[in-house]
């Protein structure tokens, strides 16, 4: 049994990604050969799955295999660890399936404005409508730019969503009086964190997103064709463009006016931010390497026409305002590894390390104690490990790598640049 292994991606195909190969989805698919991979230069590629979610499970490699990687993992446990298993147990590490999902995302068209539960809350609502929320885990995820990316990324800091309240009437009109001159008294708190703070947080965003749809048409009519006449005032010139660009996606949608509540945050390669529980967010632009536990919960509220839940949506955030630095994961080094960089998000089910190979270096990995992906982003090169053992990699290939396995990467000689996503249990 080896250690060290190929798998074979599921390509997803949504609306909102990038056409044919501006995607870096169907690059990857495309540079690899993945078995079953026909490029169509008309077709949105919208995601890569790594993982052994069962919607889009990965597949050996190996020569007429349609072993998925769950199965093998599950007839195999020394490749998960037993420790793995044991801290999984519940999410079915016995049973072979990874505690996080990896996945590679191509954005063209903005995500919906959404949040993921805690797990109480997703017990909860697994319970009461199992047909919509699938399973009973929760969704922390991570988000690492590989082009430059834009996101919405929780509230903005009080103060400035009180510019907005006092320079947008359209924004003013979705809002009662008394909502709204309640978040003025705290506006200029400096503890975001107070009930008090939250409670009139909380207010003012259900006002704006339960507003009766013939009020906010009208008003994001008017928002729009003063924008689209040089009317801004100069507290919005930074907003013009995302409302712009959210209008001419989803013309007449709610979600539009998050704009002026939540971050935007604009990230070069390499930047990272972590959402937790109960955080609102929206991918707007950009391709990324995304990691997550393994779930398909997710509460939208705008942007989208997809089935919107504003009381659950509304009910789950946790109203914490401020700066998107807050988001941010700083990568650190990985152990004595020069190349790697190390992001490790507060949470335990995954961690990422980026390599980033000169030509013709080597790098090695001790061993984990927990099953890993990785994906070549970048180049080509080698893995090694135990054994003398040694396979070649290419740009989009995606490798397994077991428990405790120590291996070394190769660079060919333009370089090679790998994300990799693992699991450990303290």
């Amino acid at each position: 049994m080896a250690q060290v292994f190929k798998i074979i991606p599921a390509t997803q195909k949504y609306d909102w990604g990038k056409i044919g190969l501006s995607s870096k989805v169907a690059q990857y698919a495309a540079a690899a050969k993945v078995p079953g991979f026909e490029l169509d230069e008309k077709a949105p590629y919208a995601e890569l799955w790594m993982g052994t979610h069962h919607t889009a499970p990965s597949l050996l490699l190996s020569s007429g295999s349609r072993t998925t990687l769950a199965e093998y993992l599950a007839a195999h446990p020394e490749l998960m660890g037993s420790r793995v298993i044991e801290r999984f147990r519940e999410a079915g590490a016995a049973e072979g399936n990874l505690p996080f999902l990896f996945k590679v995302l191509a954005i063209q068209k903005a995500l919906s404005i959404q949040t993921h539960p805690d797990k109480k809350m997703a017990e909860e609502l697994h319970r009461t409508r199992p047909d919509v929320y699938k399973d009973a885990n929760h969704k922390p995820e991570m988000a690492i730019a590989l082009t430059p990316f834009t996101a919405l990324c929780g509230f903005l800091p009080l103060s400035q969503i009180e510019v907005y309240l006092s320079s947008t009437p359209e924004l003013a009109a979705l809002i009662p009086p008394t909502t709204a001159s309640n978040f003025r008294s705290i506006a200029s708190s400096t503890d975001a964190a107070s009930p008090t703070v939250k409670i009139a947080l909380k207010d003012l965003f259900s006002a704006v997103m339960t507003a009766d749809e013939p009020t906010f048409k009208a008003q994001l009519e008017r928002l729009v064709q003063r924008y689209e006449s040089g009317g801004e005032t100069e507290a919005e010139k930074g907003v013009k463009e995302l409302v712009l660009r959210l209008y001419g996606q989803f013309p007449g949608d709610i979600g539009v006016f998050c704009a002026f509540l939540l971050n935007y945050v604009k990230m070069s390669p390499g930047d990272a931010i972590f959402l937790a529980a109960g955080e609102p967010h929206a991918y707007v632009s950009g391709d990324i390497m995304e990691c997550m536990a393994t779930s398909d919960n997710v509460i939208r509220a705008g942007l989208t026409p997809k089935l919107r839940d504003v009381p659950n949506l509304v009910a789950g955030l946790t109203y914490r305002a401020g700066d998107p630095g807050r988001h941010l994961v700083r990568p650190v080094r990985f152990d004595s590894a020069a190349h790697t960089r190390l992001y490790d998000p507060p949470i335990s089910e995954f961690s990422v390390l980026h390599v980033e190979l000169p030509g013709n270096e080597t790098e090695v990995h001790p061993g984990i104690e927990g099953p890993s992906i990785a994906i070549v982003t970048e180049g080509r090169g080698a893995i090694e490990w135990a054994g003398g053992e040694r396979m070649e990699v290419r740009e989009g290939e995606v490798v397994f790598v077991g428990a405790g396995a120590e291996v070394r990467w190769v660079a060919g000689p333009e370089g090679l640049a790998v994300y990799r996503a693992f699991v450990e249990a303290a």
